[in-house]
């Protein structure tokens, strides 16, 4: 399955249009790489997704073979770090 249709279907992302404008963005990585929308999911790939103040590394369990009402997004993936960046320490780092 493709990233930009995965982040939809597990509800990572609202839109698959939204998905497909951050990983354009670079916002989305697997092993510090950025990805394109027609990376090829796989179980037990972590993927890097930052979002716009957290950052959430996800390993993905399974990929559906389609989509289908009974599907539960959450069976989809666990996250393993959830991490926010609180904008006040944007201001507060110098380079």
């Amino acid at each position: 399955m493709r990233l930009d249709k995965f982040l939809k279907v597990s509800r990572l992302a609202k839109r698959r249009a939204e998905a497909k404008d951050g990983i354009e963005a670079g916002r989305i990585k697997k092993d510090g790489r950025a990805l394109k929308p027609g990376y090829d999911v796989k179980a037990g790939d972590v993927l890097v997704i930052h979002y716009r103040t957290k950052f959430l590394t996800v390993r993905v369990l399974q990929v559906p073979q389609r989509v289908l009402p009974s599907l539960r997004p959450a069976d989809l993936y666990e996250i393993v770090e959830d991490r926010k960046d609180d904008p006040v320490d944007w201001l507060n780092a110098r380079p």
